[in-house]
């Protein structure tokens, strides 16, 4: 598995607990920023990320921001993505079974650095069920094809 990692100014310490973990883990990531806690655009680090999800260069995406809801938002505008905003595990559980989401994005200022640890552990590790989720997964398919 191969994940793209990237936050804005409001998620930077919470990626860096998410590279820790995902080194921990053996799982190879690439890092896309931003580095910096001055005000950035979440949009330019979403987009870039969720296009390299899109066309299979990286397996899975984890977004961070202030919410998480801008990442989301931004990340769901690509198609392929589907972007789940989660902060808690049942959640992160759910929507690799039922979603097969392959990105999922978190809010520093929501969460805390343990929980989100358990989140993208529990997401990454999870499997997608199939069956009846994957004709409404085929529905959103169908979709996008048709419409973006």
């Amino acid at each position: 598995m191969k994940v793209a990692l990237a936050s804005d100014h409001g998620g930077v310490n919470l990626r860096k607990e998410i590279a820790q973990l995902l080194n921990e883990l053996g799982i190879e990531f690439e890092d896309f920023g931003c580095d910096c806690e001055t005000s950035v655009d979440y949009p330019d680090y979403a987009l870039p990320v969720a296009e390299k999800v899109a066309s299979g260069e990286f397996d899975r995406g984890i977004l961070i921001c202030g919410t998480g809801i801008g990442m989301s938002i931004a990340a769901n505008k690509v198609k392929g993505i589907r972007c789940a905003l989660v902060h808690d595990t049942f959640s992160a559980k759910a929507t690799r079974a039922h979603n097969d989401s392959n990105i999922i994005t978190m809010g520093e200022r929501v969460i805390g650095p343990g929980l989100a640890r358990d989140i993208a552990e529990i997401w990454l590790t999870g499997g997608f069920e199939g069956g009846r989720h994957a004709n409404r997964i085929g529905k959103i398919g169908e979709y996008e094809d048709k419409h973006l």
